[in-house]
């Protein structure tokens, strides 16, 4: 075996061990949603951060936007900087009385704009309503698709 040959050797060593680094830093999983023809809205595909993908995605700094408290969990949505510069649009769900996030899901700019013009849509819609029964209103609906996020999210371990 000449020097090349060795060198050659290290240099595919490296990049190997670099690849089985990289799949096991990173554990975020991205998985499709499907929501009914009536709720007016495309299947969609959502990340689910681990804690150290949070870590990162965060790195730079968050800035809260709102939260949102459901039948299937609290939900903080904020947007963040990772170390490179990289906008992210993420929220957090709790459940229950947990003090820690049960997930993290991390969302392209379109989707996260529809669920932010949905929350600021009810705030207009409950000023004009006057109404002791809720109508089903954009904040329903934002609830809604949160709900068919969270169920497929289950079954994605991180």
């Amino acid at each position: 075996m000449n020097v090349r040959t060795v060198y050659i050797c290290k240099q595919s060593f490296l990049y190997v061990m670099l690849v089985l680094y990289n799949q096991e830093v990173s554990a975020l999983k991205t998985f499709t949603v499907n929501f009914h023809q009536e709720d007016n809205a495309k299947a969609t595909t959502v990340h689910k951060l681990s804690e150290e993908d949070f870590n990162k995605a965060t790195e730079k700094g968050t800035r809260h936007l709102f939260d949102l408290d459901t039948n299937v969990g609290f939900f903080v949505f904020f947007d963040a900087e990772d170390a490179e510069g990289n906008d992210q649009y993420l929220m957090l769900q709790y459940e229950g009385d947990h003090e820690e996030p049960t997930a993290c899901y991390g969302f392209d700019l379109k989707l996260y704009y529809q669920f932010l013009a949905l929350y600021l849509n009810d705030l207009e819609f409950h000023g004009e309503t006057d109404e002791e029964e809720e109508e089903y209103g954009p904040i329903h609906h934002l609830a809604h698709l949160l709900y068919h996020i969270v169920e497929d999210g289950k079954s994605i371990e991180v």
